[in-house]
């Protein structure tokens, strides 16, 4: 572990490689586990208002989700997420024509109806945050329904933190992902 601002960042997330690997997993992680996706207090906001334009894009399973739960819900501890479909899949997952598991919000942002492109928690997947009144962690996320992934990782050479470098910039800021890359040099050496 190391300090980056008030980030405590696991070496994983440099030393583990990782790269999405949906023609292996078809989109696993959107519909397995027991819980949404988390999400921040303003990104509920944001589903609120952009709802309408994502609603076209949602398998009719996923709009009486939302309309029965709302477009995010409060677990008994206080955490905000996206609604399941029956405790399964996230509300907001679709499926391409390969029956890959996609993201309404994602498809309707590039598509050009939204400018919100995902929960960045779902963005910087494997890499999770947990937030902390003095600091947040940053911590790679394994899970086996991925491990296609890390195998192409590996076989690409791309490390975790390189593969969600968008995401990261997004939740962190430019100057703090450029401290990492200065870190990841370090480190590698």
């Amino acid at each position: 572990m190391f300090q980056l601002g008030k980030t405590i960042v696991s070496e994983d997330i440099i030393q583990k490689d990782f790269l999405c690997n949906l023609s292996a997993c078809k989109g696993q992680c959107c519909i397995d586990g027991d819980a949404g996706a988390p999400l921040d207090k303003n990104e509920t906001e944001i589903l609120k208002a952009i709802y309408p334009k994502i609603k076209p894009y949602l398998r009719k399973e996923g709009v009486a989700a939302i309309e029965a739960q709302g477009t995010h819900i409060a677990t008994e501890s206080g955490e905000l997420e996206t609604p399941l479909i029956n405790g399964a899949d996230c509300a907001y997952v679709i499926f391409d024509e390969k029956n890959v598991a996609m993201c309404a919000i994602e498809e309707a942002y590039n598509q050009g109806d939204v400018s919100w492109k995902k929960p960045v928690s779902c963005h910087m997947y494997p890499v999770r945050v947990k937030d902390y009144s003095e600091f947040s962690a940053v911590n790679y996320h394994h899970w086996p329904i991925c491990d296609d992934a890390c195998v192409l990782g590996k076989e690409l050479q791309v490390p975790v933190y390189k593969f969600v470098k968008e995401a990261l910039i997004r939740k962190f800021g430019e100057d703090w992902y450029s401290e990492l890359e200065k870190m990841a040099e370090k480190l590698n050496k």
